[in-house]
């Protein structure tokens, strides 16, 4: 099971931490990944880690202002996002993948609830 949090209200510019804790499994063998779906839109890859943490992705969209992480002994992965645009509202989802960390939803069994991430301009 995954639960997302650290969503919130923040003016354009500013930053917001994500986290995504993962219980019930270790966590050391999945990739993760953020997703993001804004209203009206679907839902959009943002970045993903590999289960090592060694390997990461990201969107074009997000390169240079957004870094994930993760610390397997507390099997929780982070999402810093700095430089925030009002483009970057959204719903954000972590999800997890057995070996894997690509940037389709389809790779991705088990999903978190999301988080609501609002920027104002």
């Amino acid at each position: 099971q995954l639960q997302a949090f650290g969503g919130g209200l923040v003016q354009a510019g500013g930053s917001l931490r994500l986290s995504c804790a993962a219980s019930g499994r270790s966590f050391n063998t999945y990739g993760v990944g953020w997703f993001r779906q804004a209203p009206g839109k679907e839902r959009e890859f943002v970045v993903a880690i590999s289960w090592t943490g060694r390997s990461t992705r990201y969107a074009d969209s997000v390169k240079d202002r957004f870094t994930i992480s993760r610390d397997n002994a507390k099997n929780t992965v982070y999402l810093q996002m700095n430089s925030l645009k009002p483009e970057d509202t959204a719903v954000y989802y972590c999800a997890a993948a057995k070996l894997e960390y690509g940037s389709s939803p389809y790779e991705y069994a088990y999903w978190g609830q999301g988080t609501l991430v609002t920027v104002s301009s």
